[in-house]
């Protein structure tokens, strides 16, 4: 092999791993919000298990993280609990930057 061919299979398996990373932190996101909604919901038990299976369904709809807001916006609604855009938006942001730090430090 070559540099250049070590170049590129180094940058391929960076792109992968980027992408692994990505993956599980949107995942753990997803969990952490569903556990937040599912408790302005008084969900508890297989109830906010199966919450939060849900919600991680629905990210897999469509690219990006708005088949997720639209769901758990949705279902707060449904259950008239009231919260404004910005504020499920700004936990969505919070939970993300904390499930990054939790992989890179290595927690569970």
């Amino acid at each position: 092999m070559t540099t250049f061919d070590d170049r590129e299979k180094a940058f391929e398996n960076k792109f992968a791993h980027d992408a692994d990373l990505k993956f599980k932190a949107e995942q753990r996101r997803n969990k952490m919000l569903a556990e937040w909604v599912g408790a302005k919901l008084g969900m508890s038990g297989t109830a906010l298990d199966d919450y939060i299976k849900a919600v991680r369904k629905a990210d897999l709809a469509e690219k990006g993280h708005g088949d997720v807001f639209a769901k758990v916006k949705a279902d707060l609604a449904a259950k008239g609990v009231a919260i404004a855009d910005t504020e499920i938006r700004q936990q969505m942001g919070e939970f993300l930057a904390k499930a990054v730090a939790d992989i890179e430090t290595g927690k569970a």
